[in-house]
């Protein structure tokens, strides 16, 4: 009787967050399309809506200054925080449906760890460098991050198994000595150095500064991240139910785990390499999310996305204090 009766409120509560899910994909749109036209309007020069849609259309005038703030400034970083934030909030709802905990985050398995001490290497030690128009410290944290998530699977992984607790606690031990680590750097260095002010504002998030060539490599792994996520979906509903019972209905739990760990930390890694250590989107937006829609991960993915695309603020910090146009 307890079970009919479990599968019963199972069973309403997905019909309801069927019902729920369209008019709330809706609402999601609509404040993309707001959060995008407010992101390109606001700053010290005010640009209307009428004047906006004349830019896009190509009606305004060929020396129009509004233009150039508009298409060369404003609207590379909307969309550099649009795709931060849908890649952290997929990112999110991956680990959140693979520990089964919804206070789980993009940075549980020490990217965040890895990806500051990548910046600090590449902003001390190879300050020059760049790779795809991003510089040292943008592109030594991609790489710091991708390191330290494969660092902390090979750790994980022994026996042919990876268990969930075994991944969080060398995620955490890896994490803690990367940040130290970074932290020794700083200190080796003159801690009044710009290299130590520009590291210490790039850990902090900036999608201040962005241009059309940077976007087109994270987009790119948004895309491909994107799609296996929602490949995945139906993979974590089962997850939900445990692992013991995913093995049962034939999952290759290990393989499942690794593919969601890599996707999840793909996303990670592009939001990276565009913006920083941004958090607390992708542990706020797939909660909120979830007490809309349900536990369901299809309707989760796709209603994360645009919700983390919109929630993030247009900018987070600037150089010197500076805010540009």
């Amino acid at each position: 009787m307890s079970s009919a009766a479990g599968e019963a409120v199972q069973s309403r509560q997905s019909v309801a967050g069927r019902a729920g899910f369209a008019p709330a994909l809706i609402v999601a749109v609509l404040l993309l399309l707001a959060s995008v036209l407010i992101g390109v309007a606001a700053g010290a020069v005010h640009i209307s809506p009428l004047q906006i849609l004349a830019i896009m259309l190509g009606r305004d005038g060929l020396a129009s200054g509004d233009r150039v703030i508009l298409l060369s400034l404003r609207l590379p970083r909307v969309i550099t925080a649009g795709v931060i934030g849908a890649s952290l909030s997929l990112a999110g709802v991956l680990f959140q449906g693979l520990f089964r905990n919804p206070m789980a985050e993009p940075y549980v398995l020490g990217t965040s760890g890895g990806a500051a001490f990548g910046a600090a290497l590449g902003m001390f030690f190879f300050p020059r460098s760049a790779l795809l128009g991003f510089g040292a410290a943008a592109t030594f944290a991609f790489l710091g991050a991708v390191l330290t998530i494969t660092l902390v699977y090979m750790v994980a992984h022994a026996g042919g198994k990876t268990p969930t607790v075994a991944l969080l606690l060398s995620g955490f031990a890896v994490s803690m000595i990367l940040n130290e680590a970074s932290t020794v750097l700083v200190y080796m260095k003159d801690e009044l150095s710009q290299n130590a002010r520009s590291l210490a504002l790039w850990l902090h998030g900036s999608v201040g500064f962005s241009e059309w060539a940077q976007l087109v490599w994270p987009v790119l792994m948004l895309l491909v991240g994107g799609f296996f996520s929602f490949r995945l979906h139906r993979v974590l509903n089962v997850f939900a139910l445990g692992e013991d019972y995913a093995r049962q209905l034939g999952i290759n739990v290990e393989l499942s785990r690794a593919m969601i760990v890599a996707v999840g930390s793909l996303l990670t890694a592009s939001a990276v390499l565009l913006g920083g250590i941004i958090g607390f989107v992708g542990l706020l937006v797939p909660h909120v999310v979830r007490l809309i829609v349900g536990p369901e991960h299809g309707r989760l993915f796709a209603l994360s996305a645009l919700c983390g695309a919109s929630y993030l603020p247009r900018n987070c910090h600037f150089p010197m204090g500076q805010r540009p146009s």
